[in-house]
């Protein structure tokens, strides 16, 4: 049976190649989205793709993912820096997970250096561009082996 692997995105990513595209590219989220699909298939993989702008509704994602995914891959956006709720809810999947970031948070405002969803994370990408999503999808792969 193949295993799913959930892609959430936090808020403001549905904007990827329109919003400071020299900071994110100019990349968007679809293409993203086809990138890692295709992956996927690759590495044996189904990838379900998920973005909102609303905190509850990621939250809601990752309990549903306790019964439909075997890893997560996590954008949270600015949820990274404010969010104790998201990482209580990652603390609830039992599955690995993978934190990326398309800018290098650590060359930016001193406010984005702290991660709560770093503190669940198996491993986190940053500053790796949009990229960092295939790299994260090959070391889930790798977990889940």
């Amino acid at each position: 049976m193949t295993k799913t692997v959930y892609i959430l995105n936090g808020p403001n990513l549905n904007l990827l190649g329109q919003r400071q595209p020299e900071v994110y590219g100019r990349e968007t989220l679809a293409d993203i989205e086809a990138a890692c699909a295709a992956l996927g298939r690759e590495l044996g993989l189904a990838v379900a793709m998920f973005q909102s702008n609303h905190e509850g509704a990621i939250i809601d994602t990752i309990h549903a993912a306790r019964e439909r995914a075997a890893g997560i891959i996590i954008n949270p956006g600015a949820f990274t820096h404010t969010s104790v709720a998201i990482l209580d809810a990652l603390n609830a999947f039992e599955g690995p997970v993978i934190e990326v970031h398309i800018s290098n948070i650590h060359r930016r405002e001193a406010f984005r250096h702290h991660s709560y969803v770093s503190l669940r994370a198996e491993g986190v990408i940053a500053g790796c561009g949009t990229e960092g999503y295939r790299l994260a999808l090959r070391r889930l792969a790798s977990l889940l082996q």
